[in-house]
């Protein structure tokens, strides 16, 4: 068997994969976002999701087909991640063609990469093949092309047949095996591609699809076959680098080096103990920084949670390997080193990927805290040699990022182990979640009435820019009900496709707009307008008057004065932004938006909340904008001319070669420059005023301005005005005295509740002093036990300060009250002899809160707690005499 194989590295295949497709006559398209325009999909799973449309033949292409390397991501196996082949983030080489080229195109190319000494030069007998098991097709073609026949294994539906779904779009499939030699090998004497030793390295799919199953199991031929090939980048990386596993390839040997030096540990190619740690931390941040560069931010649910999960997975693992801070950053850093140059959105959103790790890291940390916190608490409640309910190490996993082996070491150490048969319950229902979503049918959102009008009618003409009235507008289309129909009556709620309007669809936050289309005895009354596929616009109403059909011709005139609110709304969120990434930073990044007519919505990337002093700086640069009067300039150019000129892009927005930038102030440098298709005001002067309304959260990492401006601005001040006379006539001074009344009062209520606590927690409190005086004698101190309800939990530690003065140094307490809201406080304390003698303090509340539905602890000195269960206060009282021997 022939051994020698020349090396190449990452960059060195990505290249010359695409070159060599590219002189075929295939088109290359760059990668498209994580976050796949197909609704369906979470995450960009596929190098063939970008092409769905082709394959279904609603969109042509010019060339015999494409190429791409496209970056994907699949947690499906997430627990696998580690092992020699598993990984979350990778690079997909495809080459595709939607009847462009044919199956022995597809054969013939495949097989000369691989072996061309000018490609991969990979010797012809170390190559094995599998094909479908009755397609005799492929067999003739891989053998016509110079493979040998022994080499190739017929395969059975479940691994060698791809299907969209239980209908649709399928074919059989035929795969590249690299033998990476006997060593490797299981030792059967049937050991082939397919088994499940490490022999036989699969490292191309070549899927061709061709027949289009039906509900009753045929499968005709589809108009046009397809092919749809996919080779794993680092898999194939590692092959000709001469290792045996994806994280020995270059790419992530170098993250691997990352972690070898924050750690101090030497990584030794192993898939157990540090060095799987070592192999999902540099997975792991790969996929967090490549996941943010694409717009993606952390979250509870959906693609945010991936990213949050897998962060927190990282971050547990270099607590495993013993690095101490926040580390990730560093890890993101080199990501960019790497594949910066390939990917340059890494280098673009460089401060905001750097932030986000950061502040999700640090947050994470702390989560970690509360997670031991709540597994000791937990460990309390069972007796030595007991399990820890699986629930529970549930939980921990998924609430608080616990990997399983974490809980179970701290378990050990406590003397316990884990119910690992409903935690793997628990486990296997969130992967069944996860496995019927990842295997939806794709391909069914795709069908609808708006996807055969895109490959039927040509884009709307939006005219909107400049008129306000669009005459002449003829009638492309009209759906109702989800169907394409050819007449709509008087009553009927249609949606109206028009050849050129004024009405601007919703997009990029901005409302779409409101109006009439009209013509002799016709009136629809547009309510919205809505963005379609194929650039088509929707003008979604209600047809209040005659009968409508295909064909028509109508006057199309938008409600102006609410666009004039729009337009002015719309500027302020470009000097919004302009004035945010002043005083905040460059890393400050659009994360969605609400342009409508009575108010404006801002979200974007930071990391805490904005202060009185921030927000007032943001507020007034917005201002000394639109009081400058400062024209607003639109021009129409190319998206690398847009770039150069400084114009922002909008996070995670897709572009077209032309864009229009929007830019005020003056032209060498503008204030605002972005690159926005929407309507704007024609001077700053028109948005009158901007007055923020209010700023918060909305998630880690993001924060949400709302704000009004014009006719907004003027009836939120007239709103406040009236809302501070009331104030005044109530408090009974002039506006201009209410702060001084209000201190005043102030300080009167404070000096009440003083007083109040005074009497019943102080030594003259007839509760208190009843309680000192039933002091338990323990010996070396006093004890003082007591129920004290309506006493807050912040006073009960004046109870404490009381009994401690009446007794002297050699006492200790243990309270517990319930408030007027039902809620209970518990809080017990003791001197430093007390605490030599045997009181702890954090053990007497840990054995009591359980018992009022809480949780809590403290030093062995002073300990507090809370819960809602006021009917099991008298028994934690007594748990609590119990605890210290009384």
């Amino acid at each position: 068997m022939s051994t020698s194989i020349k090396y190449m590295t990452t960059a060195q295949i990505r290249k010359d994969f695409l070159d060599f497709f590219e002189e075929k006559g295939c088109k290359r398209y760059p990668s498209s976002s994580l976050i796949p325009e197909d609704p369906s999909l979470l995450l960009a799973n596929a190098g063939m999701n970008q092409f769905k449309e082709y394959y279904q033949g609603l969109k042509t292409m010019r060339e015999i087909g494409a190429c791409s390397c496209q970056k994907c991501l699949r947690t499906n196996d997430i627990d696998n991640i580690g092992d020699s082949r598993h990984l979350s983030f990778f690079e997909m080489l495809g080459n595709f063609a939607f009847g462009g080229y044919t199956k022995e195109d597809a054969i013939h190319w495949a097989l000369e990469f691989c072996t061309a000494p000018e490609h991969l030069g990979l010797p012809l007998d170390r190559l094995y093949f599998t094909v479908f098991t009755d397609d005799d097709e492929s067999i003739a073609l891989w053998t016509k092309y110079g493979a040998d026949p022994t080499h190739i294994t017929r395969l059975g539906e479940e691994d060698n047949f791809w299907a969209a779904g239980p209908t649709g779009p399928c074919g059989p499939c035929s795969e590249i095996y690299f033998d990476q030699g006997e060593e490797f090998g299981c030792g059967e004497p049937d050991c082939a591609p397919g088994c499940d030793c490490d022999r036989y390295l699969e490292f191309w799919n070549l899927v061709f699809t061709q027949y289009d199953r039906q509900e009753d199991g045929s499968m005709p031929e589809l108009p046009h076959r397809n092919v749809d090939t996919g080779m794993g980048l680092e898999r194939i990386s590692a092959i000709m680098q001469g290792q045996h596993s994806n994280y020995e390839g270059d790419v992530l040997r170098s993250l691997l080096g990352v972690g070898e030096k924050l750690s101090g540990k030497t990584y030794g190619g192993k898939a157990t103990g540090a060095d799987r740690s070592l192999r999902i931390i540099a997975d792991h941040s790969r996929a967090v920084t490549f996941m943010i560069g694409d717009g993606i931010l952390p979250s509870n649910e959906g693609r945010g949670y991936i990213l949050r999960r897998l962060l927190r997975r990282a971050v547990y693992h270099g607590r495993l390997l013993g690095i101490e801070g926040a580390f990730l950053t560093q890890y993101a850093q080199e990501v960019r080193a790497i594949m910066g140059d390939v990917y340059p959105a890494l280098v673009q959103n460089a401060a905001l990927i750097d932030g986000i790790v950061s502040a999700e890291e640090e947050r994470f940390n702390a989560t970690l805290d509360k997670g031991e916190a709540l597994l000791e608490a937990e460990l309390d409640k069972i007796a030595e040699g007991e399990q820890l309910p699986g629930e529970v190490a549930f939980t921990l996993h998924d609430t608080y990022g616990f990997p399983v082996d974490l809980t179970r070491e701290i378990c050990e150490n406590r003397g316990a182990s884990i119910e690992m048969a409903a935690f793997e319950a628990a486990m296997e229902d969130q992967r069944e979640r996860a496995r019927a979503a990842a295997n939806r049918d794709a391909w069914g959102a795709f069908h609808n009435a708006w996807t055969t009008l895109s490959g039927e009618l040509p884009a709307t003409e939006f005219c909107g820019y400049d008129e306000d009235v669009a005459e002449g507008a003829r009638v492309l289309a009209i759906v109702r009900d989800g169907e394409s129909v050819g007449v709509a009556e008087q009553g009927d709620e249609v949606q109206v496709v028009l050849d050129r309007t004024p009405f601007y669809a919703e997009m990029g936050g901005q409302v779409g707009d409101t109006g009439t289309l009209a013509a002799e005895g016709v009136l629809v009354d547009v309510n919205d307008t809505t963005h379609q596929e194929g650039d088509l616009y929707a003008h979604v109403g209600t047809l209040v008057e005659g009968t409508l059909r295909v064909g028509d011709v109508v006057r199309a005139a938008i409600e102006r004065g609410r666009r004039e609110l729009i337009r002015r709304n719309h500027t302020a969120t470009h000097l919004l932004d302009a004035a945010l990434k002043i005083v905040l930073g460059e890393h400050v990044s659009q994360a969605g938006s609400l342009v409508a007519p009575e108010r404006l919505r801002f979200d974007f990337t930071h990391f805490e909340a904005l202060s009185s002093e921030e927000l007032a700086r943001i507020e007034g640069l917005v201002n000394a904008e639109i009081f400058a009067a400062e024209p607003i300039v639109t021009q129409v150019m190319g998206i690398d001319e847009a770039r150069a000129s400084g114009a922002v892009a909008l996070f995670g927005e897709k572009y077209g070669d032309v864009v229009r930038v929007v830019s005020t102030g003056a032209s060498d440098k503008p204030f605002s420059r972005e690159l926005c298709g929407g309507t704007h005001a024609r001077n700053t002067a028109e948005v009158g005023l901007f007055k923020i309304v209010s700023e918060g959260s909305v998630g880690a990492n993001a924060r949400r301005i709302e704000a009004v401006t014009s006719v907004g601005a003027i009836s939120f001040l007239d709103e406040r005005l009236a809302e501070l006379d009331a104030v005044a006539n109530a408090l009974k001074c002039r506006p201009v005295d209410v702060m001084a009344r209000l201190v005043q009062l102030q300080h009167e209520v404070r000096e009440a509740q003083k007083k109040i606590a005074e009497a019943l927690t102080g030594g003259s409190s007839n509760k208190v002093a009843e309680a000192i005086a039933g002091a338990l004698d323990m010996g070396a101190y006093k004890l003082v036990c007591a129920r004290l309800d309506g006493v807050g939990g912040k006073d009960l530690r004046g109870v404490w300060d009381t009994v401690r003065d009446k007794l002297g140094l050699s006492c200790a307490c243990v309270l517990a009250s319930v408030g007027e809201d039902g809620k209970v406080a518990l809080l017990a304390a003791g001197t430093d002899t007390a605490v030599k003698a045997g009181f702890n303090a954090g053990d007497v509340v840990r054995a009591m809160a359980p018992l009022v539905g809480g949780r809590g602890g403290g030093r062995p000195n002073m300990a507090q707690a809370g819960g809602r269960d006021a009917s099991g206060v008298d028994e934690a009282l007594e748990a609590a005499k119990t605890a210290v021997g009384a």
